[in-house]
């Protein structure tokens, strides 16, 4: 067994596939001529260990690339090293980059970390994009040379990326990045110690567009009426909240009270066996990667629009969908390709519904 098959049969190959990861096109422009032969080793390793070849290495079969870039690409250590990036138009827009991205609220940052165990922000950037079928470089200066400029926060579109000056003080070598979700806010993955959150934006140092944004989903009557309905009982010290949050983040203040009524029956303090936390039972790292407490009707309220809004521009504005996200979670509604067969999810969807007057299927 050769030393680089060796290091890649251990617990080093994620320590030293981090380390390229952070390294990215700088050292392919600077590697001596015998360090190909060594990545190349490496894939083979990689290969021999994992039984198939690595996404990386599957997406570089159809773009032919010669040299270093070839090697590193076949790697798998590093992202493409292109500017431009590759699209799938169908599924990658900005509204599917943000609800894709809030799935990952909790996650805690790991330095050179590019996968849902641990993300950098980069590394959160690169994989979220990947999921709506877009290729971006791996590291943050890569980043910041794709798609187009966006002249301001106040032009900024959900979706967008959002650059911050790194060490030097610069901003051509950008030392962060976060995604934009609306609102002067934006998710992204800190520092050490923290997880992936949502924060306000502040002052970017570049804002660059990478794809479309999909239009504010259009939703029926019932789910955009502002009175909130009265069969909803809503007490009365919360209906001014209901109103605020809703109308401040563009989503319909009768389907907020109607999940708060379905989750905790209007009670801030309410703990579910689950584990999940207040007025509108957000668990815990949830509630964390939000940045609210979700004990606070306030936060708890703004919480949940953030991520209502993000599934229903996510589904097309279609209520039931965004309520099975809620519930079961993104990932059960992708795999079912609707309201996954949960008999707690359905019945979930079709009482908060009906509350709004609303055909649940």
């Amino acid at each position: 067994m050769s030393y680089v098959e060796a290091a890649a049969s251990s617990a080093q190959l994620q320590t030293l596939s981090s380390t390229f990861a952070t390294l990215g096109q700088d050292l392919a422009q600077s590697a001596p001529a015998g360090f190909q032969s060594v990545l190349a080793q490496m894939q083979a390793a990689l290969t021999s260990i994992n039984g198939t070849p690595t996404a990386a290495a599957a997406a570089s079969a159809t773009t032919p690339q010669t040299g270093t870039s070839a090697l590193l690409s076949a790697s798998g250590l590093f992202g493409p090293g292109s500017t431009t990036p590759t699209t799938d138009t169908a599924s990658g827009t900005g509204a599917t980059v943000v609800a894709d991205a809030t799935k990952y609220l909790g996650v805690p940052y790991v330095w050179g970390g590019t996968s849902p165990s641990g993300f950098d922000c980069s590394g959160l950037v690169q994989y979220v994009y990947q999921q709506v079928g877009v290729a971006l470089p791996r590291t943050s200066q890569e980043q910041a040379n794709v798609g187009t400029p966006v002249a301001s926060v106040a032009d900024a579109q959900p979706g967008d990326l959002v650059f911050f000056a790194g060490s030097d003080g610069t901003a051509a070598s950008p030392g962060h990045v976060g995604i934009y979700i609306g609102n002067g806010q934006m998710i992204d993955a800190p520092h050490t110690g923290t997880s992936v959150q949502i924060q306000a934006v502040g002052t970017p140092t570049a804002i660059r567009r990478i794809v479309p944004t999909a239009a504010t989903p259009t939703l029926s009557a019932a789910a955009t009426d502002s009175t909130l309905p009265a069969n909803l009982g809503v007490p009365a010290s919360l209906a001014p909240l209901f109103e605020s949050v809703g109308q401040a983040e563009g989503v319909s203040p009768a389907l907020l009270a109607a999940v708060a009524k379905q989750e905790s029956g209007f009670q801030p303090a309410a703990v579910s066996g689950a584990g999940a936390e207040g007025l509108m039972q957000l668990m815990p790292a949830t509630a964390a990667g939000l940045g609210v407490n979700p004990f606070d009707p306030t936060q708890a309220v703004e919480g949940a629009a953030v991520l209502l809004r993000g599934y229903l521009n996510s589904y097309g504005g279609s209520v039931p969908l965004a309520l099975a996200a809620y519930n079961a979670g993104p990932g059960a509604v992708a795999a079912y390709g609707g309201v996954p067969p949960y008999a707690q999810t359905q019945n979930y969807v079709a009482s908060i519904t009906s509350m709004l007057g609303q055909d649940p299927t």
